[in-house]
């Protein structure tokens, strides 16, 4: 049976319409259902790992990463946790440590440890040991000869830190509660070798550390000692 030509014309119109309207709706149900596009971040490749503990330290992922190709499973998980601070939190994150062929002296051998040049590398300083050392607190005030230890007696930097002092200046002050003549006579900070044995003990000689105002006004300057106690008031 023929249809007429209307009909004909209207069935074509209405199957055409029909079409256009199917990919519309499909074409929006394709764009709802199309997957986000998932962004990868890739801050391994960038991200500077900025250490505090046990001391300010900066880790370059972009110079191990990107320039040197190390995997992540190059460090991770045997000789770094994947886990920011683990490390630190072991109590063994130490140069000595390092030394040994831990952490990052897996790779970087000792002798690159205890180049001084090297130190900028991850400490962003050349690290320049003190010749004396001044606390202020919680009594005012108390001398470290640095140089007569390191250079006289010929103590390595891991003979106190990381272990009874922090390699920050001004840390155990922040700890004045803890920092105190009773701990030191407990085997503590100074107390660990100013035990009377290794070296005088800790309860003798005591100008040899404390030195009082007059003291400390020869050392730093009068004028430094009035700009104190001005801001102090």
């Amino acid at each position: 049976m023929r249809l007429s030509k209307k009909v004909y014309k209207f069935v074509s119109v209405t199957a055409v319409i029909g079409v256009i309207g199917a990919a519309w709706v499909l074409a929006d149900e394709g764009e709802k259902a199309a997957p986000v596009p998932i962004q990868v971040l890739k801050s391994w490749g960038t991200t500077e790992v900025i250490a505090q503990e046990p001391a300010d330290s900066i880790f370059s992922h972009k110079l191990h990463v990107i320039e040197q190709e190390l995997d992540c499973d190059s460090c991770h998980p045997d000789i770094f946790a994947k886990k920011r601070g683990t490390a630190a939190a072991k109590g063994d994150y130490t140069m000595a440590a390092m030394e040994e062929g831990k952490y990052c002296g897996s790779c970087h051998d000792s002798d690159m440890l205890k180049d001084p040049k090297s130190c900028k590398t991850c400490h962003g300083s050349d690290m320049k040991q003190p010749k004396t050392i001044l606390f202020t607190e919680p009594v005012k005030a108390v001398i470290f000869d640095h140089a007569m230890h390191t250079e006289d007696i010929g103590l390595e930097c891991s003979d106190c830190h990381s272990e009874l002092f922090k390699m920050k200046m001004g840390n155990a002050e922040k700890h004045a509660d803890q920092f105190t003549m009773e701990a030191l006579y407990q085997g503590k900070y100074c107390g660990a070798c100013h035990d009377g044995d290794q070296a005088f003990a800790s309860n003798t000689q005591c100008t040899v550390c404390h030195i009082g105002a007059i003291g400390f006004r020869h050392l730093v300057g009068g004028q430094a000692e009035s700009e104190n106690n001005h801001k102090g008031h």
